[in-house]
């Protein structure tokens, strides 16, 4: 038996460009086999016309009646929140001191941090995200306890420490310079080590000063290969606050950009309270909204204005931003964003959430051609979706006519459940 090829045989589902601007960009195979070998997509495409490509011996693993599509991305979470997520709170700002910096200061001890990002992990997995930009906490150990539980498990990952100096509880500060030491220091211990990527990550303006936001600037500018990531214009209360603090800036978005935080490989979350000039902005420099619906309905803070973001090619990607947000589930985030698009006005396609939370995911990263497809040589993370995972699924499933109302069942029906198997780099990570 040859077991240096692996074989899938199921419908196969992955995008070559989004769906919402390019009617030809779904490549779906309703009989369809992908060939994996050594961690890598080797083919993907009709059975029929792929079967007798397969070395001699190779085993067939038979997944019909389900389907496989690259491993969900999730551009913006956090895992120290794990703990507290669904915790109650009237808004924002409340929540964060309420719960979040309580939670976040436990992460002063590694062990709890290794604790944590285990089952942080393992919930991912569980939920078919293979790939997440992720945000530890002030700590580098909290880093360090991250990046080994994700490299122990050969995943694609996307991690930094917070940058925080003000406004925030004395025992989750650093200073301009120790943030910057300690971040650069860990650049150099996990940046493009394996598969994990390290991402410079002011918490939110607020939390840095200007000396601050000065020297991760700086480090952008001279790791140019790393990620940036952080908030803007979640809440109004946060706008009005970030005015106070920044009144020289024409904007909430604008403090980032004077100080060199707007590139690619930038990640904004939510993107909320922005105007055309900001979106202008985020698309001239191809930084990328992270959009977290269940986070933003969760919190109040507003609904994502995607008819804004698509009139001026504004990158987006969609995030579950856990704890803010309610479900490690990327099927349940789809079900919300759906919701915020129709409240304002726009309906967005069940392929192109799947766009979204796949190909999407991997241009926000800058990462296509490495996830997020089943073109050749991409790694081999993949899922097997199940249609017939609840029965309420099973039902609707069968009276689906095409792939929209089938993608479009799971999308609002679907849930951890309907994630049959979890592939990283053509390993088996998770079985449900």
């Amino acid at each position: 038996m040859n077991t240096s090829v692996q074989a899938y045989r199921a419908s196969l589902l992955h995008f070559s460009g989004d769906p919402a601007f390019d009617e030809h960009a779904t490549r779906w195979h309703g009989d369809g086999l992908l060939i994996v070998a050594d961690g890598k997509i080797v083919a993907a495409g009709d059975y029929d016309q792929l079967i007798a490509s397969l070395p001699a011996g190779t085993e067939v693993q038979d997944y019909r009646g389900k389907i496989l599509t690259p491993g969900f991305i999730d551009t913006h979470v956090h895992y120290p929140q794990t703990d507290i997520i669904g915790s109650p709170a009237p808004g924002l700002l409340p929540w964060l001191n309420t719960y979040t910096f309580p939670a976040e200061r436990r992460f002063e001890s590694g062990e709890h941090a290794a604790e944590v990002a285990d089952f942080f992990l393992a919930e991912l997995l569980r939920n078919g995200t293979t790939t997440a930009a992720v945000y530890c906490t002030v700590h580098p150990q909290s880093v360090d306890a991250f990046f080994n539980r994700s490299s122990a498990l050969n995943l694609r990952m996307v991690a930094g420490k917070c940058l925080m100096d003000r406004n925030a509880p004395d025992f989750l500060r650093d200073t301009a310079e120790s943030g910057a030491r300690e971040s650069e220091e860990l650049i150099k211990r996990w940046h493009n080590k394996g598969r994990q990527h390290y991402a410079i990550t002011v918490r939110f303006a607020p939390t840095s000063t200007h000396a601050q936001m000065k020297l991760a600037g700086e480090l952008a500018s001279q790791y140019r290969d790393t990620y940036i990531q952080t908030h803007v214009a979640e809440n109004t209360d946060e706008v009005k606050w970030v005015k106070e603090l920044f009144p020289d800036s024409r904007s909430y978005l604008d403090v980032y950009d004077q100080y060199g935080l707007m590139r690619e490989r930038a990640l904004y979350a939510h993107c909320i309270w922005l105007d055309d000039a900001d979106r202008a902005r985020m698309a001239a420099t191809q930084s990328v909204a992270t959009v977290c619906p269940t986070s933003n309905l969760f919190l109040g803070s507003g609904l994502f204005d995607f008819a804004g973001a698509d009139r001026l090619h504004m990158p987006v990607s969609i995030a579950t931003d856990v704890g803010g947000g309610t479900s490690f589930s990327m099927l349940q985030t789809m079900n919300e964003l759906y919701k915020v698009g129709r409240m304002g006005g726009t309906h967005l396609s069940a392929q192109r959430m799947f766009y979204l939370a796949t190909l999407g995911g991997a241009r926000a990263l800058q990462l296509e051609g490495t996830i997020g497809n089943f073109a050749a040589g991409c790694d081999a993370d993949f899922i097997v979706l199940d249609p017939q995972a609840t029965p309420l699924l099973a039902r609707r499933s069968a009276t689906t006519d095409n792939l929209e109302e089938q993608l479009f069942a799971l999308a609002i029906l679907g849930d951890d459940r309907a994630i049959a198997a979890t592939y990283s780099a053509g390993k088996q990570v998770h079985q449900r």
